[in-house]
């Protein structure tokens, strides 16, 4: 199977796909803003009220909403915590201080929330849920710093190991070098990746992970807060971080820094492997070149279509999400409804499973399936699903079919769900309806490209324009619109297809990228 990832780095946000033999398995967005990617990021807080009937509180971290911690969710060892942020100061050696906490003492699984937490009470906490909907962000104090090979757990006095691991002799050998390298005061959880891994690649990841928590000690000692500690690692090297294994194709990248950052990042967890990451130099948009944005419209539509004229239609509520399976215009081709009903299902499980990921969609998810009347059909219809589901790295739930054909699902959510708008308003028209006659589109396109010429002394330029429109300006090899362009104005003209732009839209640059309309 041939894996590419494809990162689109432009003023907005970053984009990450993953393709799977040139089909779109995952969409990764992360918006360009100074805050960035908040999921896993932790923080110096600051108790803001407290909600005993739900043995919770609101943390102000700096968020428009506050942000919100259950009881149980402050950690076994939340007391170790507390007694390091109340009593760090600038003056105190932070790694004696660190070293010398006892944290032995458990809290209470059955304590109530105000025997704990005080308003105006200075907190140390993980974002583990973003904002949804009306809902702030979830926070915990287990605080945890993920790795590619281990997760390092500050007061966990812990080690465990993957399930996924199965060979006894590998846990143990993990566990004893843990332990011969593990410092005072910490734990640890092995990561899958971590099986057949020597001990300099794991010393040195667990060095890089302490020293990220240590780093944050000088700025939770000035006792400011709300304060940002430390961030999780940019979303590309996140998604490498649990994606990236040597089953890679290609990584390809239209920024020249994010190019650097993925190169270096890739070698320091897959050496030898740096040579996948390649620097994308095309001038047609990155994700147009790859088939990316094509795919985007036609999968994040409220109508998805399947094979042979069946489809889904998938709507999202405040409270779940509903997918129903029609047949559609399907032709039987002499099978009889019940088989008929049982292959659109099949086919629905592959598309259903790809679109849980592709749209990150959490909570509970409802399929309504075509109805089947025999029980070993509904029995292997689960068992597809399950199957379908098994490489799935968030935590989710199936459970059997109803007698209504109902399937339910609960996935993992710790983001909002992934939504595009894929229906456009008419840049052109603004909704009106009307638009200039496009007869005249060419002379438009002339009267500006006069402009810039005479009054711009400008003499290469790069025109961006829809397909259709791009089409009819080059058409003939020697009496082409643009063909007459140049010889007219005496000028370099190189014209670049965006199927994003409408179809009367277009846009002049300098060959060097300077926007120019």
């Amino acid at each position: 199977m041939e894996k590419d990832l494809i990162i689109d780095v432009n003023e907005r946000e970053t984009v990450i796909a993953l393709l799977e033999d040139h089909r779109l398995v995952e969409l990764n967005k992360e918006i360009n803003t100074e805050r960035g990617f908040c999921l896993r990021d932790v923080y110096l807080g600051k108790v803001k009220k407290l909600i005993p009937t739900l043995n919770a509180a609101f943390v102000d971290i700096g968020d428009k909403k506050d942000a919100f911690v259950h009881y149980l969710d402050l950690g076994l060892y939340f007391q170790a915590f507390d007694e390091f942020v109340r009593n760090i100061n600038p003056n105190r050696d932070f790694r004696t201080f660190f070293s010398s906490i006892d944290a032995s003492h458990i809290l209470e699984k059955e304590g109530k929330i105000e025997n704990v937490l005080k308003p105006g009470q200075p907190i140390v906490v993980q974002i583990v849920k973003e904002p949804i909907s009306t809902k702030g962000s979830r926070l915990t104090s287990e605080i945890s710093i993920a790795g590619r090979n281990i997760v390092l757990l500050p007061f966990g006095d812990k080690i465990s190991v993957s399930q996924k691991i199965s060979s006894k002799e590998e846990k143990k050998r993990l566990e004893r070098l843990m332990y011969s390298i593990l410092p005072p005061n910490y734990g640890v959880i092995i990561r899958t990746a971590a099986e057949g891994k020597n001990a300099a690649i794991l010393d040195a990841e667990l060095k890089m992970l302490v020293k990220k928590w240590e780093d944050s000690w000088e700025t939770m000692a000035q006792q400011k807060f709300p304060k940002l500690l430390f961030s999780e690692n940019s979303k590309t090297t996140t998604v490498l971080r649990d994606l990236l294994n040597d089953s890679f194709t290609n990584i390809y990248v239209n920024d020249e820094e994010t190019y650097h950052e993925v190169k270096d990042y890739t070698a320091t967890i897959l050496p030898d492997h740096e040579k996948i990451v390649k620097l994308y130099k095309g001038n047609e948009p990155i994700l147009d070149h790859f088939d990316v944005t094509k795919q985007i419209k036609s999968a994040f539509g409220k109508v998805v279509p399947i094979k042979q004229g069946a489809y889904l239609v998938i709507e999202h509520t405040e409270a779940l999400h509903v997918i129903d399976v029609n047949s559609g215009t399907r032709v039987k081709t002499g099978k009889d409804q019940e088989q008929n009903a049982f292959d659109v299902n099949c086919h629905a499980a592959q598309e259903i499973a790809r679109q849980l990921k592709l749209r990150d969609m959490g909570g509970i998810i409802i399929v309504d399936f075509i109805d089947m009347d025999l029980p070993e059909n509904r029995t292997a219809l689960l068992k597809k699903m399950q199957e379908l589901m098994s490489t799935e790295r968030a935590k989710h739930n199936i459970l059997p079919l109803t007698k209504f054909g109902l399937m339910q699902i609960t996935r993992q959510r710790v983001r909002p769900a992934t939504e595009i708008e894929t229906m456009e308003t008419c840049p052109t028209c603004h909704g009106t309806g009307k638009i200039s006659s496009s007869i005249l589109i060419d002379e438009t396109i002339e009267r500006e490209l006069a402009y810039y010429v005479k009054e711009k002394n400008i003499k290469e330029l790069k025109l961006t324009v829809n397909p259709i429109v791009e089409a009819y300006l080059t058409k003939g090899v020697f009496s082409s619109i643009i063909r007459k362009w140049k010889k007219k104005y005496k000028v370099s003209i190189e014209t670049v297809i965006s199927t994003e732009m409408a179809i009367l839209d277009f846009s002049w640059t300098t060959l060097s990228g300077e926007k120019l309309s």
